[in-house]
């Protein structure tokens, strides 16, 4: 969950192509003229397209008018970065117009609905956004079958490389490896990094597993501060197409090879901690101080340490969740499963009607981390969805009034997550999986203990596995619902003598 991922690059229909076989939904019904190039002759000609009265059929490839004429992808790609995976983009520079796909019709239509109520700006100019009547963003291919870039007409260009250059400029606030590591896996897996300064300068190479990925980290990263008004990452492709680390130090890292001596006068990286990494949702990152988690966390990490991070969009951090089991859902059941990943202030099941909720969640950037993640999950047998509410806060219920538990206030709650600056929370943000990552178990509970209590609680265990402490393990169920309903039922449960599990979902299997 994440990001922008598996962007396909490639040739697209001409632009003309795309405004002349559309109609469009405008906020102004009527008629409008567009320049068209007609492929019969040189000679241009005007189009005449009756804009669509009313609401246009949801397309996951949103049409974007009114951009500024100075705008760049990276800024038109931020504008959907929010809601879900942004899978292509085609840039109309002459008429200010962009045609931006996202890798789903759910992610396309929460978009819309959402600036249909905050109006998106960029560059401080008010853009305007609707659905495309093109359902995708075709690519043509060359004679061998590869997808070929396009010149001139702000198409993606195919990455040469897996491996980025970034220098880091305006250093005021140290970066550590941990730290870029965190930064950059929002777009892909990376597999080994080597810093070092140059000219005076701090400089990292980043290797991604792939050349889509790296291609990605830099159009959303290039040019963005990790920290507020400082630490700007200068982000480039390198000529090498593999890196060579020997040592797993605070200076290289090789996340494949966890194995790897730290090399003379360096510091070493624990070996239980780079085991975990290697095999489960425990990361190398350890504890840092204000460190950044992947993007789509990272301003809640960083606004907790008092610094603003990359993402930083605005909002009042209220969701909407919809389609819910309303004989099963409550306040404490949201709370727990939308808690993975933010600190839920309050929760209020709608009186008149009940299988819809809303849910306020610390700061904006929360609130789109666990729409991303959970929209569209199963919960108690039903596929719930997840949107931003119009609504800037939950109001709690007047004094005096029975409004009969359906709504709850959590501002004071001892479970929240992520209350601790640089909290190792941060880092172990995942979707949902079917594989759940256990902590703080009493060193007297059994394997068998355990697969008992997961059972009882509506799972099919197949697989289980205790870390070396065994304080920590990992329990595969059958399906990704059970694995929610578990979470929701298990969460600090009551191990005895003052020990309550910890449960988040886990990025591994068994």
């Amino acid at each position: 969950m994440d990001g922008i991922s598996d962007v396909a690059v490639g040739v697209k229909r001409g632009s003309d192509e795309l405004l002349s076989s559309s109609m469009y939904n405008s906020p102004n019904s009527g008629m409008s003229s567009i320049s068209d190039g007609t492929s019969n002759g040189s000679d241009s000609k005007k189009l005449r397209v009756e804009e669509r009265v009313g609401e246009a059929p949801p397309s996951r490839v949103l049409h974007i008018r009114k951009l500024p004429s100075e705008v760049s992808e990276t800024e038109i790609i931020a504008l959907g970065l929010p809601f879900g995976k942004v899978t292509n983009i085609l840039t109309l520079k002459g008429k200010n117009q962009a045609f931006l796909e996202l890798s789903t019709e759910e992610a396309a239509i929460t978009m819309v609905n959402y600036y249909s109520a905050v109006t998106p700006h960029v560059r401080n100019v008010p853009v305007f956004i609707q659905y495309s009547n093109h359902k995708e963003l075709k690519t043509e291919t060359n004679q061998s079958g590869t997808p070929t870039s396009g010149s001139g007409d702000g198409t993606l260009a195919t990455p040469s490389s897996p491996v980025l250059r970034i220098i880091i400029d305006n250093m005021f606030y140290p970066v550590t490896l941990d730290v870029l590591q965190q930064i950059f896996s929002k777009f892909g897996t990376v597999m080994k990094i080597i810093t070092f300064t140059k000219n005076n300068q701090f400089q990292a190479l980043l290797q991604y597993n792939d050349a889509a990925s790296a291609q990605q980290a830099k159009v959303a990263l290039d040019g963005q501060n990790i920290y507020n008004a400082c630490c700007t990452l200068r982000i480039d492709y390198s000529k090498l197409v593999n890196l060579n680390v020997k040592y797993n130090n605070d200076k290289s890292r090789d996340y494949t090879r966890p194995e790897l001596p730290a090399g003379d006068g360096q510091p070493a990286v624990d070996p239980s901690v780079a085991a975990a990494f290697g095999k489960d949702s425990n990361s190398l990152l350890g504890k840092i101080p204000g460190a950044l988690s992947p993007l789509s966390a990272a301003a809640a990490a960083a606004a907790a340490a008092g610094r603003v991070a990359l993402s930083g969009h605005s909002g009042n951090g209220v969701l909407l969740v919809s389609n819910l089991n309303d004989e099963m859902v409550t306040p404490q059941s949201l709370f727990t499963l939308f808690g993975v990943y933010g600190d839920v202030q309050r929760v209020k099941i709608l009186y008149n009607k009940k299988d819809s909720a809303l849910i306020q969640m610390a700061d904006m950037n929360q609130a789109q981390l666990a729409m991303s993640h959970l929209n569209g999950q199963k919960m108690y047998s039903k596929i719930i969805r997840v949107t931003l509410s119009k609504h800037q806060t939950v109001q709690l219920p007047r004094d005096g009034l029975d409004d009969q538990g359906l709504t709850k206030d959590f501002t004071n709650s001892p479970l929240h997550r992520f209350k601790k600056p640089g909290s190792k929370n941060f880092q172990n943000i995942f979707p949902p999986s079917a594989t759940l990552h256990l902590s703080n178990i009493p060193q007297d509970i059994t394997e068998d203990d355990l697969r008992v209590l997961f059972t009882n609680s509506g799972g099919t265990v197949k697989a289980f596995k205790f870390f070396q402490d065994r304080k920590m393990a990992l329990i595969q169920l059958s399906t990704v619902e059970e694995s929610i309903q578990c979470l929701i039922d298990l969460h600090n449960y009551n191990m005895g003598n003052n020990h309550h599990l910890r449960v988040s979902f886990s990025k591994s299997t068994i």
